[in-house]
């Protein structure tokens, strides 16, 4: 892998010399004298900071002169960049953000994981095809089930949105399951889970926000009294296993699908062991030409390419 580092040099140099890495023949320095700041607004990458690290970054592969892009930055910023310099691939409106989510039964991925808080119908079709791509990619099954995230089974159940995303969905060459209620998802009775960002990203936060309670309450239970506090050391091993399962870490990041060039978007807080493992997850797309099966997808759709034009 051949890794541009965009961002301001003078204070990037430093610290490839403390690592001896500063003239490194797999490594080159992009100059961006900007950036953009956690409480900035998203548009500011294009409008205000064009030549901030996020932006130069989006540029360089919207101009072909890389193929992906990692960034644990300002996630509107990149949202915003990627989508305006990168641009969306054909028959895609809006990018989404897929989110690999763990259960008793294994993976599945969750679309879209707050990218977009209003959307359309046909926006969740689109979601649909993108998560399946990804499904392919990371879970390995070759034909996925994809569910909607609504209130009931019921194919009346739901909002406005969820009735006609499903009868979008019924139509289109996919292995559409139904709905799937909230008490489903971790029963993986669906490979790929979509919905709206609004709903997405509340759900994956309360789920991150619960797993950091469960882990709370089990350290206080297992250090009430020496035996338990001897039952933990043993099981030390156990507990290791345990964190892993639900660790992003593994993962690096969460792919934004749809736009034209492959764009991960880290935790702000990643450490170097997510940010190492995004940078293999961005190979992996580039090597498997994701894009190349989202767009086939949506070209064999048929109704969802016409519907975009209408829109």
């Amino acid at each position: 892998i051949q890794i541009q580092l965009v961002g301001d040099v003078h204070r990037i140099t430093p610290l490839l010399k403390k690592y001896q890495i500063l003239n490194h023949q797999r490594l080159e320095l992009i100059y961006a004298d900007q950036v953009v700041e956690m409480g900035d607004p998203s548009t500011i990458a294009i409008k205000a900071k064009k030549n901030s690290s996020i932006t130069v970054a989006a540029n360089l592969v919207g101009k072909g002169e890389s193929e992906a892009l990692v960034s644990a930055g300002h996630t509107g910023a990149l949202f915003v960049a990627a989508k305006f310099k990168m641009k969306m691939l054909p028959g895609i409106e809006r990018p989404a953000i897929a989110t690999i989510m763990p259960s008793p039964k294994g993976s599945f991925i969750l679309i879209d994981a707050g990218a977009n808080t209003d959307c359309k119908p046909i926006h969740l079709a689109q979601f649909a095809v993108m998560g399946e791509a990804f499904a392919k990619l990371f879970l390995g099954i070759h034909h996925p089930r994809i569910g909607l995230l609504s209130v009931g089974v019921e194919e009346l159940k739901g909002n406005e949105l969820t009735k006609e995303t499903f009868k979008k969905l019924q139509t289109m060459p996919i292995n559409f399951i139904g709905n799937v209620e909230g008490h489903d998802i971790f029963d993986k009775k669906a490979d790929v889970v979509v919905c709206d960002g609004f709903v997405g990203n509340a759900l994956l936060k309360t789920v991150e926000s619960f797993a950091k309670a469960i882990m709370f309450w089990l350290n206080e239970a297992l250090t009430k009294n020496t035996i338990r506090i001897t039952g933990a050391i043993l099981a030390k091993e156990a507990f290791k296993e345990l964190k892993a399962i639900g660790n992003y870490e593994e993962y690096g990041g969460a792919p934004l699908l749809g736009v034209n060039g492959i764009c991960i978007k880290c935790h702000g807080s990643s450490s170097s062991k997510a940010i190492k493992n995004a940078i293999r997850v961005a190979r992996e797309f580039v090597k498997f030409k994701i894009n190349k099966h989202i767009t086939e997808k949506i070209s064999e759709s048929g109704l969802v390419v016409i519907e975009n034009k209408m829109n």
